[in-house]
Parts: structure tokens; sequence; C-alpha cells
């Protein structure tokens, strides 16, 4: 079963529904949205059956359904082991034993001002026990770092707390944990019925500097793929075999240091990349559909699937809000223009930038001749593609 929900659902996702009589929950989002569906399936039949068997092969799009699954499905571990892994404290001690000499703690929002900074070994890492998107993380390399930096997550708290529900994004709870080096990566996999990962896509992340902690670019190659699918396949078995995981999708960022040795960030349950993003990239990039994958329990041939993508390089960009500009002050967005900066784009998909801080998200082709086109959007402020309200001192509204 597939239980779609805010913030975003893909014309694929849905495609990939229907192709193959994939059932889908009936719920608000879905009524809301008139969506097309050719075999959806009632909450009340769907809490009945799913509850009935071990390991139901369940995906979401969107860590907003947690709610109904927690709710629903008490007769199955799913809302436990969703929980182990949305909830970064609880997933850092699931995998202490691995980690033995990695430092985190928990601290509630209330409580952050009274920190002792000096106890905490630097660089470090704060964000939401139970967090999504980049919202509320900070990176801290020094005293001096800290001083202010208490005031500007009550600033930003305030601003998120009702983007998302609580079990998808907490703010009254944090994790400081130690700063993790190395190239980052991005997983989707999923676990079989008989409790094998299979790795759906590989991605690497991008940043524009070391205190960019955004989530602007990742871009997935052939290189990739063949250079790290034996040993994150290997990690991925670690992460199963300590959860009890069968039928269980997920998205694993990572980071992997020079002497190839990987930490994880976090893993996402339920889910490949958030808002229908990595997931659909594969599907562009090489022809393979995860969520096909997964509901199939089909392994891919990714010898097979590479053999001509030498060279080429697949991204995901996200035009999030870097402008400066808040949403209010925002009259609207030039998605012509932006498109313009790029030589092949799969798709572009336009996001309402009033809901969600996010203008655009694209997909695109490159080669090493213009990656740089791809590059170049990590150092992008964006102010380029906005029109703004400017208020002269007569109060009259004009557009910059």
């Amino acid at each position: 079963m597939i239980v779609l929900n805010k913030p975003y659902v893909s014309n694929l996702l849905i495609e990939t529904a229907n192709k193959n009589n994939f059932p889908v929950l009936e719920n608000d989002f879905v009524e809301e949205n008139n969506l097309k569906l050719n075999h959806t399936i009632s909450s009340e039949r769907a809490t009945i059956e799913y509850n009935s068997h071990d390991n139901p092969l369940i995906y979401s799009n969107s860590e907003n359904s947690i709610n109904w699954i927690a709710k629903n499905l008490k007769q199955t571990d799913l809302p436990e082991k969703i929980n182990l892994f949305k909830n970064k404290v609880k997933f850092r001690e699931l995998i202490q034993d691995m980690y033995p000499d990695f430092y985190f703690k928990e601290v509630e929002l209330s409580n952050i001002k009274n920190i002792d900074i000096n106890t905490i070994p630097k660089p470090f890492v704060i964000k939401p026990s139970i967090g999504f998107f980049s919202l509320g993380v900070y990176i801290i390399n020094s005293n001096e770092d800290w001083k202010t930096l208490p005031s500007k997550i009550e600033i930003e708290i305030e601003d998120v707390k009702d983007m998302y529900p609580k079990e998808v994004m907490d703010t009254t709870k944090f994790i400081i944990e130690e700063c993790i080096v190395g190239d980052e990566y991005a997983i989707d996999v999923y676990f079989n019925n008989v409790g094998e990962p299979v790795v759906c896509g590989i991605f690497k992340h991008l940043f524009a500097s070391a205190d960019d902690t955004s989530d602007r670019v990742y871009y997935t190659s052939k290189e990739i793929i063949e250079e790290k699918l034996e040993s994150f396949t290997l990690f991925a078995v670690e992460i199963g075999k300590r959860a009890h995981l069968k039928n269980f999708p997920m998205h694993i960022e990572v980071r992997v240091n020079e002497k190839g040795e990987i930490n994880p960030i976090e893993i996402n349950p339920m889910r490949f990349g958030g808002w229908c993003t990595t997931a659909d990239l594969t599907t562009f990039a090489f022809n393979l559909n995860p969520y096909e994958c997964y509901f199939n329990q089909q392994k891919p041939n990714w010898a097979e699937i590479l053999k001509d993508k030498a060279d080429k390089k697949y991204s995901m960009i996200i035009l999030d809000n870097s402008t400066g500009y808040e949403t209010s002050e925002i009259i609207d967005f030039d998605h012509e223009k932006a498109k313009l900066k790029f030589s092949k784009i799969l798709e572009y998909r336009i996001t309402n930038f009033n809901e969600y801080p996010v203008f655009a998200i694209l997909f695109t082709e490159s080669n090493s001749d213009n990656f740089n086109e791809v590059k170049n959007m990590l150092t992008s402020d964006l102010k380029e593609f906005v029109k703004v309200k400017e208020l002269t001192t007569k109060n009259t509204i004009l557009i910059k």
C-alpha cells in the first residue's frame, strides 16, 4: 500500500501506482487533491488488512503519514521501527556499539541557553532530535559561534514549528553530536521480505562550504554507484541486523572519510528521498523505478543499467529560499530565467514558496564539460530570480 500526503507527490509516483495497480490509502490528501487513482483502499479496510500481516509492504512519499501509521497499525511493529530511525537519539543508541567513541547528547529546547559550551567537543552539530529538510541544523566550530546561536534557533523554530506534524519535526528537543567528516552521500534502499538490503540509488551531496548545511544539490552517476554500491550495501546489512528489518524502505544519509569509513548522519524511514526526489531522479536517469523495485521485490542489475552511462551526471537541485528575504516580501520567482541556467532539464517542478520555503525542484542531466552549471547553484542566493516588495518612506509598495 502507498500512503500519500503533503508536502508533495509527483506525477511519477501516481503513474507508478496506477500502472501497477498498487493500492493507495484513501485519506484527506487524496480527496482534497482529487487524485486520479486506479486502486484505493479505505482507512478501515487498510487497518484490518495490514494489522493482520507480518511486515506489510507499505511506502509513503511523506513522513506526514507517520501519524496515521502510529494510530492505525499498532498491532504491527512498524510504528516502533519508524520511531527507531526518526528519533535521532534512539538511532544513535541503536548503533552505539558500531561507533563507541561518538559523542552525542539530547537537550531540551528550553534548556539550550543553559548549556555549558566548554564541556562539548568541537566542532559539533545541533539539530532537532526529530527533524526534516535541514531545518534547525547548525554547525558550531567555536565558543564564539555559540554566543548568538540559542536566540537564532528560537527564532527559526518559531517560524517552522507548525510547518510539519510533530511526528515529522519535533522542535522541543535537540540532539548535539560531533561533526562527522568526509564526503556526504544519500542512499535509497529497501529491505526485502527476508531482510536483505537492496540499494536502489546512491547520490553525492554537494556543499558550498564546510559550514553549508543546505540540501541544494545531490547528484548521481555511474562512477558514484560503482564505487559505493558494495560498501553501502554492507553498511545497510549492519543496520538491518540491529533493527530486524523486513519490507522496509529508507533513505540513508552518511559521510565517508578518507579511510573509507562510513558514519551515518541520519536515516529516514518508510520512504526514499523526501518530496519524491531521489527515487524520481533514479527513474529519470537510469530508467529504474525504485517504487516498483520495492513493491515487486526486484533487485537492480546495476552492471546492465550503467553500461552506457559513462561521464553522465544526473542532479537534483532544490531552489530553496536563500535570498535573505522573508516569504512575505517576495512577489514572484522567475522560473523561466532559472531554467536558462541549465543545458538539459529532465523535469522542473514549481512549488508553493508561500507554504514551504522552496521555489522549485529540478532534475538535470550534464557531463564533465558543463557540470559547473550545477555547481554554480551552490553559491547562488537566487536573488536574481525574485521580485520583492519595497516600502518607501510613504509606505508605497514598489516592485524591485
